[in-house]
């Protein structure tokens, strides 16, 4: 299992369906919790797909992005991203991993006293060394501000590339957020309520940058949200979790629409 199965798949137009993540029967629970909070999860997201994942607070959303990442412990069943088991991963083959999963939260998980562009380009810290990193917040190189650069231009801000990141608005903190995690040219963008301190004109705006970026770039796409009708105007697939269990996996046209 080396590095080379995490190269970026082959382009949409080859034709192929690639199964990004897979899921089977999954029981897992933070290491804290007696009782399992994912119970018997089962899924299947593929290259470029986009899926909502709806259900109230406590229903195990993030328990499974957690899970997804090699945060919490897999009880049984099996987690595979790319066709790499999850669960036993340690050291390097753990961070490599991790590496293409890109993690946006509610809370941007920003450095506000750092610029944009450093913030930008902590999405390749997977692949820098530490002398690197170091170097790069002292001195970057102009490939790697371009980098940045272009980064904000695909979330339609190029113009704070340099601006302190304490100045930004709030849409303007995801926007750079979800730049950091195309720096990381993911197989697979978990996005932990991206738009739960966002107003409504603003959370349209961000849901339909992650979705069309995840057409472009061909990403797997996997979005929890709150708001049902939000779910219903972006996304290809709705997933419906309660007390850890999916209790409904289809289209939107098959999904239920409540506030």
């Amino acid at each position: 299992m080396g590095r080379a199965q995490f190269e970026h798949p082959p382009s949409p137009s080859s034709g192929l369906v690639i199964t990004m993540l897979e899921i089977r029967d999954l029981v897992a629970a933070p290491a804290r919790k007696v009782a399992p909070v994912l119970q018997g999860v089962s899924l299947q997201v593929g290259r470029g797909e986009k899926v909502a994942i709806l259900g109230p607070s406590g229903a195990g959303k993030t328990t499974l992005f957690r899970a997804i990442s090699g945060f919490v412990p897999v009880l049984s069943g099996s987690i595979t991203v790319d066709g790499v088991s999850v669960q036993g991963l340690r050291g390097a083959r753990l961070r490599d991993l991790r590496r293409r999963i890109a993690l946006i939260s509610q809370r941007h998980d920003l450095v506000d006293r750092l610029r944009v562009h450093q913030n930008v380009m902590a999405g390749a810290l997977g692949r820098w060394s530490t002398l690197h990193a170091l170097r790069f917040l002292l001195h970057p190189k102009p490939d790697e501000l371009d980098e940045a650069a272009r980064a904000l231009d695909r979330v339609g801000i190029p113009q704070k590339l340099k601006s302190r990141t304490s100045d930004l608005s709030g849409g303007e903190h995801q926007r750079v957020a979800i730049a950091r995690a195309l720096v990381q040219h993911p197989l697979l963008l978990l996005a932990d309520e991206p738009v739960a301190s966002l107003d409504p004109e603003l959370s349209g705006q961000i849901l339909s940058l992650l979705t069309s970026l995840a057409q472009e770039n061909g990403f797997a796409l996997l979005c929890s949200l709150h708001q049902p009708h939000l779910a219903h105007q972006y996304f290809d697939r709705i997933i419906k979790f309660e007390a850890g269990k999916i209790q409904q996996d289809g289209p939107p046209s098959k999904a239920e629409v409540r506030a």
